[in-house]
């Protein structure tokens, strides 16, 4: 599939990110396909989903498109952070290679420009994450197909915030003619109506929808700050 293509069919969509961290109980491989599949039923447009072995097992179960991406350490740039990872993630059946695009030096040598000219000759397309204007403008004119905010508040230097930065994707989608995907932080239906509203193609939500130790935490944790006893609750009678 081409990028007008591609970009047409997820034009106002939800793209849902099928990943766990190291260690969690949902780091598995036929796990994170049935969460894609559940992710389908639900309406879901695309896939995004790390690692060359569940990229692969995704694409061949599921009848969308699969955004790659392969993360490798967790500093610096580790989000398809070489060349070969990149090709890696191509060859495993991604229709889309996302990579980090931020300024930050490569691991080996390599510009990110140079990356999505492999991508590219391995017949798949290219989302650059980026934390900030300037990457996202300097990615587009280097070829990504997409531009994604999903590095917003995890570089250093980078605002921190509890929501998606929807004033990136505002400044992006007003800057470059690539399609802007909002990621990062989505947390409810009326963030992401909003961030398509501020002006994304689409939007990639992942804990929110496919994490649920995370989610259990958030509860968890709201409750061992509340009294057991009930005078933090509200009156009764």
């Amino acid at each position: 599939m081409n990028a007008q293509n591609l970009a047409a069919t997820l034009r106002g969509r939800l793209i849902v990110s099928c990943q766990a961290p190291p260690g969690d109980p949902m780091r598995e491989t036929g796990t994170l396909v049935r969460l894609a599949l559940a992710a389908a039923a639900g309406g879901g447009a695309a896939i995004r989903a790390n690692e060359p072995e569940v990229v692969a097992a995704i694409a061949a179960a599921v009848d969308l498109p699969v955004i790659g991406l392969w993360k490798d350490g967790d500093t610096g740039v580790y989000i398809t952070p070489t060349v070969r990872h990149a090709l890696a993630v191509a060859a495993s059946g991604a229709a889309v290679v996302a990579a980090d695009a931020t300024d930050r030096p490569r691991p080996d040598g390599s510009t990110f420009a140079e990356l999505v000219a492999a991508v590219h000759g391995a017949g798949a397309l290219v989302m650059a994450d980026v934390a900030t204007l300037a990457e996202g403008i300097t990615a587009a004119g280097q070829g990504a197909d997409f531009v994604s905010t999903t590095l917003s508040g995890y570089v250093p230097g980078t605002v921190q915030q509890t929501g998606p930065d929807l004033d990136l994707v505002a400044s992006l989608a007003a800057a470059i003619s690539v399609p802007v995907v909002a990621e990062g932080r989505v947390n409810t239906p009326e963030e992401a109506a909003e961030a398509l509203a501020r002006g994304a193609h689409s939007v990639v939500v992942g804990t929110a929808i496919t994490a649920p130790t995370a989610l259990t935490s958030r509860f968890a944790d709201a409750l061992a700050r509340t009294p057991a006893d009930g005078t933090g609750g509200p009156a009764r009678g």
